[in-house]
């Protein structure tokens, strides 16, 4: 089906029209007028995050997109010495750090923008600037909420960049996703899956699916880096009967709080050569279509598939033409309904050849996150890269300024143009052990080099 049929079957059956409507006075538009923006990296549209370590302090990621005179928020001081860094190593220029206390949720620091003294602090920027533009990890609705708040106090425009909940959460539904790109590209182009809110139906899917694959996994819809996975070898599942697959699967959606209506994923968990993800841009009406930001190759851990880091693709260049063009048709899609912002697609690579979508993340994430410091702090072209967490409990109670100092000469500095390691998310460095980091060499293997030999060496880990 052409992707302006898609358009339109979707824009009927799911009635944006009219769900839309609400959300207009605050979508962007492209002509921001050089407002300055604030980023929100509010967590609370994704569910099982608790799982994380130290998941409160990603909300810092945000400093990462901002530029002079913007702000960012988070509900955690900025660990000693970053803020410094970012702007006289890194060179990203003034922003200010809102520090929220959102109570008991640490993650809500959306809502926590809508208390008291955060509100009248964001309405006078406003008010002082003319208006304001919030770009948030990801469109859920408090978001639009909190603009539209502030655009009420201040008198002013604010716009989100960002796509409006009903066309979030067509992407970041999976099993919306699924539609999507089925409705675009006809069959063949995902893991055979069954979905159903019934769990004796769910297991009896299971056991389907466990007669062709070597192994099957559930999927909540909703959530990110695998953390609402679980996988089942389809031998040992077929050898528990029907009864003892519905008592798997009742288990699976007690544990992961589920509500009793929303549906869940039975899918095909297929082996695959390699994990890619394409990263796109889609701008506001009038900016032209979707715009290619990169390929890269997922690095992931355990059986689950957990994602723990993330590399520029050396995929062959065929293949690559080809993941593109099918996620360009889906994203044509997306940005068809209104969609904006950033977005990408993580694909499987199966033995055979066939490539497959596995999910959609409509929202700033661990890939695109680093990609677009990467663009700032090289804007001649990317270098050579790898992006991954690091811990390791010989970290704990190391603070980021004896961090920086066991790195020496090694961290990168953009006025000097040296150094091969950028530092980010190093809020739960000194509880957990923990932080991410960026490796940047002159070719794929002095990379891989420098992240499993050099750092740990630096840090006094081997």
């Amino acid at each position: 089906m052409s992707v302006r049929r898609v358009v339109e079957d979707f824009e009927r059956r799911l009635d944006l029209g009219r769900r839309l409507a609400a959300f207009e006075p605050c979508r962007y538009r492209g002509n921001d007028g050089g407002r300055p923006a604030l980023h929100v990296d509010d967590f609370t549209g994704i569910p099982f995050l608790d799982g994380i370590a130290g998941v409160e302090y990603y909300q810092h990621r945000a400093r990462l997109r901002a530029v002079e005179g913007d702000c960012f928020v988070a509900s955690t001081p900025a660990a000693p010495g970053y803020e410094r860094y970012c702007r006289e190593v890194l060179g990203l220029g003034a922003a200010e750090l809102l520090e929220v206390d959102p109570g008991r949720d640490r993650l809500a620091v959306a809502r926590g923008c809508m208390i008291g003294p955060y509100r009248s602090r964001l309405a006078g920027l406003a008010a002082a600037s003319g208006g304001l533009v919030i770009e948030p990890f990801m469109g859920i609705e408090v978001i639009w909420e909190l603009a539209a708040a502030v655009a009420a106090d201040s008198g002013t425009e604010v716009q989100v960049l960002a796509p409006p909940p009903p066309v979030t959460w067509i992407a970041n539904d999976k099993a919306t996703f699924e539609d999507l790109v089925t409705a675009v590209l006809g069959p063949g182009f995902l893991p055979a899956s069954r979905r159903s809110a019934s769990a004796e139906a769910l297991a009896r899917g299971l056991l389907e699916l466990a007669e062709a694959s070597p192994a099957v996994a559930l999927k909540r819809l909703r959530c990110a880096s695998a953390m609402g996975n679980e996988v089942f070898e389809s031998p040992a599942l077929r050898g528990r009967g029907l009864a003892g697959v519905l008592d798997i699967v009742r288990g699976f959606l007690e544990r992961t709080g589920w509500d009793g209506s929303e549906e869940v994923l039975a899918v095909a968990w297929e082996e695959s050569s390699s994990s890619p993800s394409t990263q796109w841009w889609l701008p506001p009406p009038g900016g032209g279509g979707p715009h290619l930001d990169g390929v890269y190759e997922q690095i992931l851990a355990g059986e689950e598939g957990v994602f723990v880091g993330s590399r520029p693709s050396g995929l062959p260049a065929d293949l690559e033409r080809e993941i593109v063009s099918q996620s360009g048709r889906v994203a044509a899609a997306l940005h068809g309904l209104g969609y904006v912002g950033r977005c990408s697609f993580d694909h499987l690579v199966l033995p055979s050849g066939r490539v497959v979508f596995t999910e959609c993340n409509g929202r700033w994430g661990g890939t695109s996150t680093p990609m677009n410091l990467v663009d700032r702090l090289y804007p001649g072209g990317r270098p050579p890269y790898q992006a991954r967490g690091f811990v390791h409990a010989g970290l704990k109670s190391l603070t980021f300024e004896e961090l920086l100092a066991r790195l020496g000469d090694s961290v990168r500095d953009r006025g000097v143009g040296a150094g091969r390691f950028v530092l980010y998310n190093v809020g739960p460095l000194t509880e957990f052990g923990k932080f991410d980091v960026i490796a940047i060499g002159s070719d794929r293997e002095q990379v891989d080099q420098l992240m499993t030999e050099e750092l740990p060496g630096r840090l006094g880990l081997l």
